[in-house]
Parts: structure tokens; sequence; C-alpha cells
């Protein structure tokens, strides 16, 4: 047979919907000589309906170079796309085929897939369709005040994080038999915040927030496990929307104060040196700038972080103080392959420099006469996300971080980090989160309990948190929270198994 009959016998076989033998018959014809646009328009929609749609997109894209079948190619290629789950590319087709003038038919099929794939792609996320009508009636009850709360009652079966077992304190020269004593009680988590905006320009606007959350243990005996933490926040943002590209630009001045208790986890009371009460020592006052960029690009989004802080801690005249200056930057790359799937990667730098903390030798020792303590920190991760239909998505990340103490690397680590994540809203009223990590530290120098004679340090954790709300008024949920955190380390000090439950009411208006 020549190209032409082989040609015209393809024709034949796709027209009584026999795809793959059409395609053979193409190819056969290609090999015998033929390269027409009309072989690839014809192969490219064979393959289309086969279902092999990258091959698809090739042999369509060749036959769009030629000006009498432009029109049909590129519709064509809107249409793969859709089946292929590529809005972007979709839309990006269609809008060529309903520009032109050639063929009105065509322009008016395309105009419609426009119309359906907006209509989809704001249908897409209810969760999200949801939170932006929400934000817009606050904003017209309000003007621009937001608000919420959150309080609950939740219990916890090991209050002070203590060690599950009893072990020797080889960091004590005495080397002390340690009966630890696990504490359980109840609890009262408490969130609270405000944030009112100035819109001074279109694009732009001035924010002041407030926000507090902590937690109240009921029993007096459990005290020193309350905690609370209160931020107050100044600073501008800017957003603007193009066709396919978005700007966003945050920046604050945060100032932060921080209430907890410096406590033994083996029975929860305030620490003591030599008989003076060392208890507030972790109270500290923490603030600085913060700068956040992002820059979209269609499916391209790059954004950037730079954060400085100083952290002055409570002053005890009995042991160093804590106080030390924090920096850090961040980068950050994320595509959407598809609608429904996306790739981030984040590349950190930071650093924590203590004034009056000294550095620990390589035998575990921290004289006063050591350098100050100095830890930088080199983080890079990688975070998948994909979506499996309108209410329901997973993701996975992986994680690196690299900490070099500055003076004779004693309390080197690197840490890998392994996370899941799903979500679920099944109906307008009710959402599922869970979230899970592992962690596994190396500690290259380090000893357990700092002693020489024991063994190298070692620590994996491991976490799980699922979180269920209801909405049962527009502005009123009732949410239901679990945390399972385990430790496991051959320094026993820090070993431990902790379970938190809880039940609170979120309002939101």
């Amino acid at each position: 047979m020549t190209a032409n009959e082989l040609f015209e016998d393809g024709n034949r076989l796709f027209r009584d919907d026999l795809y793959w033998a059409a395609l053979l018959r193409y190819g056969q014809a290609e090999e015998a000589g033929m390269d027409s646009a009309l072989l690839h328009y014809n192969t490219g929609v064979a393959h289309y309906r086969a279902g092999q749609h990258i091959r698809a997109r090739e042999s369509l894209e060749k036959a769009a170079g030629a000006t009498r079948l432009r029109v049909l190619a590129h519709y064509n290629l809107g249409l793969n796309a859709y089946a292929l789950g590529d809005m972007d590319e979709a839309l990006d087709w269609f809008r060529r085929a309903r520009d032109q003038e050639e063929k009105p038919k065509i322009s008016r099929y395309a105009r419609k897939a426009i119309t359906r794939i907006r209509r989809a792609q704001r249908e897409a996320d209810l969760v999200a369709t949801r939170a932006e009508e929400r934000r817009e009636e606050r904003q017209r009850s309000f003007g621009n005040l937001d608000l919420y709360a959150r309080v609950g009652f939740a219990s916890d079966d090991n209050v002070f994080r203590t060690p599950a077992e009893p072990y020797v304190d080889f960091s004590n020269p005495d080397r002390p038999l340690i009966v630890p004593e696990v504490r359980s009680g109840t609890y009262l988590p408490l969130r609270l915040g405000a944030r009112y905006i100035i819109n001074s320009l279109p694009y732009e606007g001035f924010y002041g927030a407030y926000r507090l959350a902590g937690r109240y243990y009921q029993d007096e005996e459990l005290e020193n496990a309350n905690a609370y933490r209160h931020e107050l926040s100044f600073g501008n943002e800017y957003v603007r929307a193009g066709d396919e590209r978005k700007r966003e630009v945050y920046s604050a001045f945060k100032i932060t104060q921080v209430d907890e208790t410096y406590y033994d986890p083996d029975d929860g009371a305030a620490r003591e040196v030599g008989g003076a009460d060392i208890g507030e020592r972790f109270d500290y006052l923490r603030y600085g700038p913060e700068l956040r960029l992002r820059q979209s690009y269609g499916r391209l989004t790059i954004g950037t972080v730079l954060i400085g802080q100083l952290r002055d801690y409570e002053d005890v005249e009995a042991v160093p103080s804590y106080d030390h200056e924090y920096f850090r930057l961040g980068l950050h790359v994320q595509y959407r392959f598809r609608p429904t799937s996306l790739l981030r990667v984040n590349v950190e730098k930071s650093s924590r420099r203590y004034s009056d903390r000294p550095s620990f030798d390589l035998d575990g020792n921290r004289f006063i006469t050591n350098p100050t303590l100095r830890y930088d920190y080199l983080v890079a991760s990688l975070t998948a996300r994909q979506r499996i239909n309108r209410s329901m998505w997973f993701g996975f990340e992986y994680e690196r971080t690299d900490r070099e103490d500055r003076f004779v690397g004693y309390n080197d680590y690197v840490r890998d980090h392994y996370g899941f994540e799903f979500r679920w809203s099944p109906g307008r009223r009710f959402d599922l989160d869970l979230d899970a990590y592992y962690r596994n530290y190396d500690y290259p120098n380090a000893f357990a309990f700092n002693e020489p004679t024991q063994a190298g340090k070692t620590l994996e954790t491991a976490q799980a948190r699922l979180s269920a709300s209801y909405r049962f008024m527009r502005d009123l949920s009732l949410v239901l929270d679990a945390r399972l955190r385990d430790n496991v380390s051959n320094d026993l000090r820090i070993q431990y198994e902790r379970s938190q439950f809880g039940l609170s009411l979120h309002w939101e208006p």
C-alpha cells in the first residue's frame, strides 16, 4: 500500500472507532514518507480518543503550524489539556480558538468550554469559597475588624513531660537513682485574637493585631505547667493580583511576651540551684521585624522570608541567661504541575547567638570561661501535595536540618523529618485534619547526660495530631483535638510519652 492508501485506511478505521488500528496505519503512512499537517492532526485526534494525551499534544502542536488547521488544532489541544486535568493550559488553548475570526462555530464552542472551566474552578475548593464568604461577611459587619476566640476543656496524661521509668542521673556526680512521678490532669486551652486593617490604598493596608494563646491547669499542684503567650504586631500588607500573576508582601514588627515555668520534669517543681529559685528563667520578651514576599507567575510561585529578633529572658543570678539574637532567611519555590498537585522546595538559613550562655566543650563540660553559645542552622525541605477531589487532599514532606555548634561542635546534629498531612471536608459543616511526623536526630559528638562515660546521644520523636470540627452555627464551631507524642532517647531525662485530648468552642464572626 502507498502512503496515501495507508492514510485513507487509517481514516476508515478511525470512523469505525478503531483508534489503535488507525494509529498503526497513520504510523505506517508516516514511515512510507507522508509528512503532512493533516496526518499529524488526525494522529493527534486518534491519540486523544485512545487516551494517549501526551502523544496527542505532540501531534496536534505539529498540526497547529499549518494555517488551515491551526484553529481546529488549538481547540482540540484545549480538549486534550482538559482531559489531562491541566485547566490553565486548557484555558490558554481555548482562548486562542475563541479569539480567531476564521471559524465562528469553533469560537462559540471555545467560549462555552471556557465558561464551563471557569465555573468548575469556582466550585473546585468549597472550603476556600466558604472562607472567602465568611471573610466578606465579617467585613460587611465589622468593617475591617477580624475577631476569633477559642476556649475548651482538655486532658493531659503527662503534664510535665516526665520520663516513663526510673533512671540513674549520670549528669549528677553522686549518680542518684531518680524515680519520676508522672502527673496527669485537665486544663483549659485558650486562644483569642483581633486584627484591624486600614486600607489606605487600593492594594495596600496598614494593620494592627493581638493574639493570646495559653493553657491553664485546674489543679494547683499542676500550676507550674501553665503557659501564656501574648503577641502584639503592626505592619503593612500589599496584595495585587493580575491575569495570571499575584504579588503579596507582608511586613510587620512583632512584640511577644511568653510566661512559663522552668520546672523539673521528674516532679514538676520549679527548678532551684543552690537553694535559689530559677523557675522564671524561661519567661522572655521577644521583638523584631518580619518580612514575607510571595510572587506567583501562573503555575510558578517564588517566596522569601526575613526575620530578625531579640529575645530578652528573665534574669536569674544563679545561672547564665538565655538571652539571644535570632536571624532567619528563607527562600521557597513552588510549582503546580496540575491544578490538583504541587511541589514545593524550601531552603532556610538561621542563627541563634547567645549573649551570656557558655558553650559546651567536647567532653560535655560547660565552663564559664568558654565562648558564648552560637548555633547556625541550614534547613532544606521538599513538600508534595495532591488533591483527590474537591473536598480531600493529602501531602508528604521531607526536611533535613543541619545544626552547627560554632565553638567545638559538641551539640552539632543532623535531623531528618518525615511528615504527612491529610485534609477532608465532606460537607459544608464538617472538617477533618490529620498531621503526623517522625524525626530522627544524629548527634556526632554529644553524649547522653553530657557525660563522656555514656554512649553517644540519640533522640527520636514522633507525633500525630487529629482535629475534627463541626460548624453548627454560622460563627460557632465545635472542635475535637487529639495529640499523641513519643520521645525516645538514651538520655532518659528527655524520654517520655504524652497524649492530650480536648474539646473546645471556636467563635469567628
